[in-house]
């Protein structure tokens, strides 16, 4: 057998384990196992181009193998334990913007490739060059966007957008793709074309997630993933890689996939969120002045859950801050622990990234089958007792139904407001991502229930063990 033949046997084993550890990730139980399988495969793959890939000289037909090995088993092992650290240290709520960067770092090798491509190789070919050209736009966008984001989700930058901005990127990524076609079609360039082409790219790579809100970041973060899939992509094409390209096709037909699912969950069009349109709320029309709200006690909130017969409880990023994803299991065993029936009602862009409330809750060990989406729980809600909101703020507002000035109106949302009973955790009366009053805290079936999410449920665990 060949070498050639064993590398290709090589990209074909980890284009396999991509794809069955793709698979293995459409389910919770199997996410752990679908991930590693899928990084054995990339392992597999990088060995075996170190190995067994071959260069040869089409002049002389001379045959020579990858150089500089020191440097690439020096690189491998950095990243490895940077890594590696960076997964280990990461707190869950900053899971998303531990996300971000890594993706980010995924969009800039991409972009890096082609702007190596371009300055050493010179291909001649149409089809060669804009695929070199759209490499560097695309993953240099989704650098710069996941930068901007992890920037947001830190807090350390803040929302910014008008319409004028609006028009501006459209301009811009219209002008940036019609001067990649020039180029191509042309087949002469000057290094400091790429470069302009590098730098337009990078402007509206930040202009583009520069005014999205935080309440909008899942889809961004699944959108600018997407990307960097796409543009992995394109280094296949470019250098005849079988894994290289299935590994860019399935991320970015994954993420695609998931950022449509996720807009149609926004009740927000692709092309807005493309355009740079999905801009962080304003104020609602709709005053909550000399409206009043109810508070509970946690004796009070015990008691009521103990003589319910089903809970449903509606996780949000406050239960990923206060750390409380294992003590709310606690809490929904002792439920179960009195024959109170507990489920989770889990909406689609809870969180700051997309299944942030399904990985929490399964690092809790919560059964799988207790995460309801939010098309199942919703019929359920009017025969539920007792609903319990923690940390949870705009996937809840009523006002996405009922208030047309609304920023979020026509966005699905758990509908919260029509079980029987509702109580609300949280440590204040602050306004949630969307920057807007919340109609459910004031309606009559409500009760607040202030404080730290942690401590409180701890105290009612104790109250249920007592009754």
């Amino acid at each position: 057998m060949a070498i050639s033949d064993i590398l290709k046997i090589c990209y074909l084993l980890g284009s396999l384990s991509f794809i069955v550890g793709l698979k293995m990730l459409s389910r919770p139980d199997s996410a752990k196992k679908g991930n590693l399988f899928a990084a054995l495969g990339m392992t597999i793959a990088i060995a075996g181009t170190i190995l067994f890939h071959q260069n040869v000289n089409h002049d002389t037909g001379e045959v020579s193998r990858i150089g500089n090995l020191p440097f690439i088993f020096g690189a491998i092992a950095i990243g490895t334990v940077v890594g590696y650290m960076a997964a280990m240290r990461v707190k869950m709520t900053a899971m998303p913007q531990m996300v971000s960067l890594f993706n980010g770092m995924g969009g800039a090798c991409a972009a890096l490739i082609g702007l190596v491509e371009m300055n050493t190789h010179h291909p001649v070919e149409f089809g060669e060059r804009l695929i070199i050209f759209l490499g560097v736009m695309i993953g240099t966008v989704s650098f710069a966007g996941s930068m901007i984001a992890y920037g947001k989700l830190e807090g350390k930058i803040k929302d910014y957008g008008s319409k004028l901005q609006q028009i501006s990127n459209n301009t811009i990524v219209f002008a940036i793709l019609g001067f990649i076609v020039f180029l191509s079609m042309s087949g002469s360039w000057s290094d400091g074309l790429i470069w302009a082409i590098f730098g337009a790219s990078m402007v509206y790579g930040i202009l583009f997630v520069l005014p999205i809100g935080g309440a909008d970041m899942p889809v961004v973060i699944s959108l600018l993933n997407s990307f960097t899939g796409i543009a992995a992509a394109f280094g296949g094409f470019m250098y005849d890689n079988q894994v290289m390209l299935t590994g860019g096709i399935l991320v970015g037909s994954a993420g695609t996939i998931l950022t449509i699912l996720m807009c149609k969950a926004m009740n927000r069009s692709l092309w807005n969120v493309i355009s740079g349109a999905f801009s962080a709320s304003g104020p609602s029309g709709k005053s909550t002045e000399g409206m009043s709200i109810s508070e509970i006690s946690v004796t009070d909130t015990a008691i009521m859950c103990a003589y319910a017969q089903r809970v449903v409880i509606v996780p949000g990023y406050g239960l990923a801050v206060a750390q409380a994803q294992h003590t709310c299991h606690e809490f929904e065993k002792a439920l179960e622990a009195k024959g109170v029936e507990v489920n989770f009602a889990i909406h689609p862009v809870a969180g700051r990234m997309p299944g942030h409330m399904n990985v929490l809750l399964a690092e809790a060990d919560v059964p799988y089958d207790k995460l309801k989406e939010m098309e199942d729980i919703n019929p359920q809600l009017p025969n539920t007792d007792v609903l319990i909101v923690i940390g949870a703020n705009d996937v809840v507002n009523p006002a996405a139904e009922t208030d047309p000035s609304s920023p979020i109106y026509g966005m699905p949302i758990i509908k919260a407001n029509t079980a029987k009973n509702v109580i609300v955790m949280k440590r204040s009366m602050a306004k949630g991502y969307a920057g807007i009053e919340n109609e459910l805290f004031y309606d009559r079936k409500t009760r607040m229930l202030f404080g730290d999410a942690k401590a409180t449920l701890e105290k009612l665990i104790a109250e249920l063990k007592n009754a």
